[in-house]
């Protein structure tokens, strides 16, 4: 056999072969002409507009939901044993009796500044006598019920919130599934009981003391007379306003305790989470609060609802 009879070894094939051989994809970057690969374009401005749009509508839709469904979960969980009584009682403590104070102070002013300007606005129209008809006419329907459950919600909605949101971001809210214990019947059906048990024992304090303030200034320092105060105040205020008053802080107890507990038990994101969450819990609380207002008194006196 001569020479030239013998192969020519082949040219070594090009990485690129060897890589579709394996199938491994190819490189973009080394694509040429029409087997180029064009990056993704960013969505169009209107694009990222209406999607935000369309989030901002559905979210609060989204987070009535939510707090439907917790609100089912504590009652079919607050009618199953057990019944931790010492749990009840410490929640019943800490929403009522550690918020008597902040309740009080804000009652007395609110009822004095309620009376200070209805004295001197009723002076011009020579009605002064009925500034105590119209004091307990709106601390028992109005005033009494909203600024005790935003009180409430400021001490102890935001407390709540933290407390539950630093138990979910640790892991401890985990812990008490992995012990079989229901989590919802532990920590949030008893902050509702609570909120629903001790509001509207707050409002009628609040109610009282509110009235004291009014009584205090209009009489020994406007100089109206304390019989006729007392005696109209008497005359107007039924027990259908006070009845009012307290179906309203009933639902204000339940609403702020429940969104307190919702954002807390949802909460993520580590301590900024937490703090964030407490912050959307008392915003929430505040427009629930008044929105339920006009709801809850159009439904007693079926008007305004259309």
């Amino acid at each position: 056999m001569s020479d030239n009879d013998v192969d020519e070894p082949s040219d070594p094939a090009p990485p690129e072969a060897d890589e579709a051989k394996q199938g491994v994809p190819r490189d973009p970057g080394r694509a040429v002409g029409a087997a180029a690969q064009e990056e993704p374009k960013p969505p169009s401005f209107v694009v990222v507009w209406l999607t935000r749009l369309l989030a901002s509508l559905t979210a609060p839709l989204a987070e009535i939901g939510a707090l439907a469904r917790m609100l089912g979960q504590v009652v079919f969980w607050g009618l199953r044993p057990p019944y931790r009584g010492r749990i009840f009682i410490h929640c019943m403590e800490y929403v009522g009796v550690q918020s008597i104070f902040i309740v009080g102070i804000t009652g007395f002013f609110v009822g004095a500044v309620l009376g200070l300007q209805l004295v001197n606005g009723f002076r011009d129209l020579g009605v002064e006598s009925q500034t105590g008809s119209v004091v307990g006419f709106a601390l028992s329907r109005e005033i009494g019920p909203v600024f005790t459950a935003l009180m409430v919600s400021s001490r102890a909605g935001s407390a709540m919130t933290t407390e539950l949101g630093s138990m979910r971001v640790t892991n401890q809210i985990d812990a008490l599934i992995t012990m079989a214990v229901n989590p919802v019947q532990y920590l949030v059906v008893p902050r509702v009981v609570a909120g629903l048990l001790m509001v509207p024992i707050l409002t009628i304090f609040f109610d009282v003391i509110g009235m004291s303030g009014a009584w205090l200034v209009c009489t020994k320092l406007l100089g109206l007379d304390s019989g006729v105060f007392l005696d109209r105040m008497r005359w107007i205020v039924d027990w259908k306003d006070v009845q009012l008053g307290l179906t309203k802080s009933a639902v204000f107890g339940v609403t702020v305790c429940l969104i307190a507990c919702r954002q807390g038990f949802y909460a993520s994101g580590g301590a900024a989470g937490v703090g964030q969450a407490t912050n959307r819990s008392v915003v929430h609380n505040a427009i629930a609060i008044l929105v339920l207002d006009y709801l809850v008194t159009g439904i007693v006196l079926g008007e305004g609802l259309g």
